[in-house]
């Protein structure tokens, strides 16, 4: 779900593809917009219906390129933000070039089952100026269809509330920034 248009048409991306416009009621693709709100939509794939958020993904079948992808929408602030995962749990991730690695908050660390304390102590800097970090290694990052293995990351104790998708997954995928949108796709 790239965007809305007002609660007469959402924008989409399909597999990594050009962005198209949906009107509310038109079906594209085998995507049919129920209905539209301010922050997202409601699509229908065959007969499954699907609340997506702005930013939000939805994957009904396998891609049709062999090559993993993911299209992201800004957030209102010009953020990417995306849902994704770190050994196998839930986070949500905002895309940082500006990150060497990915950057976990404690907490998130923690209730993905790292025991951080054992990594590496570290210190980096950061916006809020310099902090001690654990270096740790992730056994699988994913966002989107995109999933890497053994994937270097840090845990910072304070100061960070989110997970940071940094340049130690981003150097791995291909980037296309374009207006609202970015698009990564894995390398081979």
């Amino acid at each position: 779900m790239i965007g809305v248009i007002g609660d007469k048409a959402a924008i989409v991306a399909l597999d990594g593809g050009e962005p198209k416009t949906i009107k509310l009621g038109q079906t594209w693709s085998g995507i049919t917009v129920v209905s539209v709100e301010r922050g997202g939509a409601t699509i229908e794939v065959g007969g499954a219906r699907r609340t997506l958020a702005l930013g939000q993904h939805y994957r009904g079948a396998a891609a049709a390129s062999s090559r993993q992808s993911v299209t992201l929408a800004a957030d209102t602030s010009g953020h990417f933000v995306s849902d994704g995962q770190v050994n196998g749990g839930a986070v949500r991730f905002v895309i940082d070039t500006g990150a060497t690695m990915v950057a976990l908050p404690a907490a998130d660390a923690l209730r993905l089952g790292i025991d951080y304390r054992k990594g590496k102590r570290a210190q980096t800097k950061t916006a809020n100026g310099v902090v001690q970090v654990y270096r740790v290694n992730l056994e699988r990052v994913k966002v989107g269809a995109i999933e890497l293995s053994s994937v270097e990351g840090i845990v910072i104790e304070q100061g960070l509330d989110i997970v940071l998708l940094g340049m130690s997954f981003l150097s791995r995928v291909d980037m296309k920034h374009d207006g609202q949108t970015m698009t990564l796709m894995k390398r081979f």
